[in-house]
């Protein structure tokens, strides 16, 4: 089954590029750029990754960030996250970034888009990935924040799918940002947010509802809601889960007690990603195979979690049809 998911043609929907960064580039950045780092080695960083929630994360995922600084440095991270991608035969990515880690720095958000969109470029001229860029604000920073880092990134609109909500959920409910996700609807851009992580399903309909989002990050707290559940199977709204972050930021105690394949066999969207993958300790296919060995998913059931990946994506419906062609392909290669 592990080799059989390495080669699954899938697609990541739910991948915030700042964590991807490996503590090995981390080190080589900040020697790069002369940046103090409070570690004394690569093993040191990979021990402080050892997170009780989502916020004692979120403070070293921001403080691994100070060493992005030109465009060159967004632009390795980037790439060194979508040759990955191309080892574990991921054909498509809707990759996050979070510009207000960078601007309240000092740094150009046109510096950090740059960077980030000539990777994604080189990726498909090379070897012929397909991609798209998602903003997100950060919710424990205001809505005027959101919105003024919303202006800074129109002059650059035409590099990106859409924006999101995202770092810390507790307190910051999605209705706060119900105007700036309505400018950006009215800029053509589409909408997801994280919801239902660690905040309640209340979020999730707050989502649905004042931001109109087309697709929920994480989601898995769901269940709690069953008219929620039901709407998510009728209108089929994707949620982007990520079994390993959940693990790690204890969302659940123990892999086997994930609900993701639950979700799926009653009819939900729900799609495998991997977050922050450099901090959760791994990458997809590492959280494909996790639900193999703790939740016995079968190679059906993974074969529909990458289909799942094509129909939630923001592509036409004449790349998701290629992209199934692709899966049939592989499928019939291994008589399946």
């Amino acid at each position: 089954m592990h080799s059989f998911i390495n080669n699954l043609p899938k697609a990541e929907l739910h991948i915030h590029i700042e964590g991807s960064l490996e503590p090995e580039l981390m080190f080589q950045l900040a020697q790069r750029n002369q940046i103090e780092l409070p570690f004394n080695s690569v093993e040191e960083i990979r021990s402080a990754y050892n997170f009780s929630n989502l916020q004692t994360f979120l403070d070293i995922y921001y403080q691994g960030a100070n060493v992005l600084q030109h465009e060159q440095d967004f632009y390795d991270m980037t790439m060194a996250y979508l040759l990955r991608c191309k080892e574990e035969s991921v054909i498509h990515s809707e990759l996050f970034f979070d510009p207000q880690t960078h601007t309240d720095r000092g740094i150009e958000i046109g510096t950090v888009i740059s960077g980030i969109d000539r990777a994604l470029q080189d990726a498909k001229t090379q070897w012929g990935m397909s991609s798209g860029l998602i903003l997100c604000f950060l919710r424990h920073l205001s809505a005027d924040a959101a919105m003024d880092t919303l202006e800074q990134a129109l002059p650059y609109k035409d590099k990106l799918i859409g924006v999101g909500l995202d770092s810390s959920e507790l307190g910051h409910p999605p209705e706060k940002f119900t105007a700036v996700f309505e400018r950006a609807l009215a800029e053509g851009l589409l909408t997801v947010a994280h919801a239902g992580e660690e905040g309640p399903a209340d979020y999730i309909w707050q989502a649905l509802d004042l931001l109109k989002v087309s697709r929920i990050d994480h989601g898995v707290r769901c269940i709690e809601d069953e008219t929620l559940v039901q709407r998510l199977i009728d209108e089929q709204i994707p949620l982007t889960v990520c079994p390993q972050s959940n693990l790690k930021l204890c969302v659940v105690d123990a892999m086997s007690q994930h609900n993701i394949l639950q979700l799926m066999d009653r009819g939900v969207l729900v799609t495998t990603n991997s977050d922050d993958p450099a901090y959760f300790g791994g990458y997809l296919n590492k959280n494909y195979t996790a639900l193999v060995d703790s939740l016995d998913m079968t190679s059906e059931q993974a074969v529909q979690l990458a289909r799942n990946s094509f129909a939630a994506s923001f592509v036409s419906d004449d790349i998701k049809a290629d992209f199934n062609r692709r899966m049939d392909d592989y499928l019939t290669a291994h008589k399946l």
